[in-house]
């Protein structure tokens, strides 16, 4: 799928939605302060300057999700960072400490401030600041996986 289309597919607009309706029901915060049509809000995203990624609620979480910046950040096109399961975007040593942050999610909501280090595909790490991750929730009120979003970040 072309980068510049992502945004366009009915699922991501679908997961979009998910992602900014569970954003507001556990922070009270908006994506963007605007109203935008679901298509819209699905593009702005995409093209947001931070980072937003989400995963599903496979025993091994795999990502659904990933706007452009994350993409770069990770170094992975579309299809490979949805096919990726979510704990790989960390170095091993580091994926207990990730392990009891989304299990800390899990129980509370949401948690806001986090900061981790993280790892590229080609292993390039950088350590994320500031970040909110929060429950996925279903228009019924499932729980449908996590999302992460953060705008602070550095090279290591």
């Amino acid at each position: 799928m072309n980068m510049d289309a992502i945004w366009l597919n009915d699922s991501v607009v679908a997961q979009t939605q998910i992602i900014a309706r569970s954003l507001k029901h556990w922070t009270g915060r908006e994506l963007f302060p605007e109203k935008f049509s679901p298509a819209e809000l699905a593009k702005k995203v995409f093209h947001a300057p931070f980072v937003l990624v989400s995963h599903g609620t496979e025993a091994d979480p795999v990502l659904n999700y990933g706007n452009a910046a994350a993409l770069v950040l990770w170094e992975m096109p579309w299809a490979e960072l949805t096919r990726t399961p979510s704990r790989l975007t960390a170095e091993a040593p580091n994926r207990e400490e990730r392990a009891r942050l989304l299990a800390a999610v899990t129980q509370r909501g949401f948690i806001d401030d986090y900061s981790g280090v993280r790892v590229s595909k080609t292993g390039r790490r950088f350590r994320i600041a500031r970040a909110t991750v929060w429950n996925l929730l279903s228009e019924t009120g499932q729980p449908c996986g996590q999302a992460a979003m953060f705008a602070h970040w550095e090279l290591l």
